[in-house]
């Protein structure tokens, strides 16, 4: 099995926080979004993962620092790594095909700016399974038609009147992904664009009108990090669903605590310093970061930071920021300084 990531573009709507690290390697809960969503992937296909391929973009951002994390995600997981480049942003079946020599037997395809909790079973009876949540209002999302079989026979974007529940959140499965690239291969050479794009749903509806089976894979939670306060609820979310299960370690054994409370669920990376304050819940705090006299909720403080006097509510805090202040609801870039 195969798992391929398409990861170029810039995050503008995270903005400041993607200026200087690439949406898919900003930490939620005390994992970038990326190894996150790899990681519950491969535990919903439940087989050896032979291969990740990752789709970045130009190499001044997507630098080698970037290429070392993804690298070492593959690894972590026993599988090999394969790093590809899309240099211009043309759409998600750009995207897919310019990691063309990975396209090939069993792979999932997986867009790396949400994050999931599944527990299912891949139809072996499927060509492809496209992975839906259900939701309330079907209008907003691009949503699957199923026939009276449970087939999927038609993708149907932000229906007018109701189609399904069913929406599609951007993550694939191929029993031969070598069948898409076809498909892909046929949209490029015939310049077929949607948006000045090249898309996806183009491909598969090629395959739809081969006759390729489609099946939904429906998973239990979907949750975006699109801008600053979706982030913080897929924070929120995380940090619950963590705690519920109890496998990884919330707070790390070097936590420096004076005076202070931790109220879970709550993220506290290695070496941090809590002075005076309380923390939670629903907060992450990344890596060497410092907070003194503050009160935090809701919030998301990524490595190196220095927060004092601080009462905070759904704010998001990067990297290396010295912030001293009476603000709440913030959101600040890395290397900020507030004084």
């Amino acid at each position: 099995m195969k798992i391929i990531v398409p990861m170029a573009g810039r995050g503008s709507r995270l903005r400041p926080h993607s200026l200087t690290v690439p949406k898919p390697l900003i930490p939620v809960a005390g994992q970038p979004i990326v190894h996150r969503l790899v990681k519950d992937i491969a535990k919903v296909l439940k087989q050896p993962i032979e291969e990740i391929a990752f789709v970045l973009g130009d190499p001044a951002f997507f630098g080698d620092d970037v290429v070392q994390s993804l690298t070492q995600l593959a690894n972590d997981l026993g599988a090999k790594a394969s790093i590809y480049r899309q240099d211009q942003p043309l759409g998600t079946g750009h995207a897919i095909m310019s990691a063309e020599p990975s396209l090939s037997g069993p792979a999932v395809i997986a867009y790396a700016d949400t994050l999931i909790r599944a527990e299912f079973e891949l139809d072996p009876t499927a060509d492809s399974v496209i992975w839906t949540k259900r939701v309330a209002n079907p209008e907003a999302y691009g949503v699957v038609k199923l026939n009276d079989q449970h087939q999927i026979i038609e993708l149907v974007e932000k229906p007018e009147t109701f189609v399904s529940d069913q929406a599609v959140i951007g993550i694939y499965y191929f029993k031969d992904v070598a069948v898409l690239k076809d498909k892909l291969q046929q949209v490029l050479d015939e310049n077929i664009m949607n948006g000045g794009e090249y898309q996806i749903n183009d491909g598969i509806k090629r395959m739809m009108a081969d006759g390729r089976i489609f099946k939904t894979g429906t998973v239990d939670e979907w949750m975006d990090c699109g801008n600053k306060n979706v982030t913080l609820e897929t924070n929120a979310k995380m940090l619950g669903f963590l705690k519920s299960d109890g496998e990884e370690q919330m707070v790390d054994d070097s936590l420096v605590l004076e005076n202070s409370t931790i109220i879970e669920p709550c993220f506290v990376g290695k070496n941090v310093v809590l002075k005076n304050s309380t923390i939670g819940p629903n907060v992450s705090i990344g890596e060497g970061t410092s907070i003194s006299d503050s009160t935090v909720k809701n919030s998301l403080i990524q490595t190196q930071t220095t927060i004092k006097n601080a009462t905070l509510d759904e704010a998001m805090i990067g990297n290396h920021v010295k912030y001293d202040g009476n603000f709440i609801k913030i959101s600040i870039g890395d290397y900020t300084i507030m004084e």
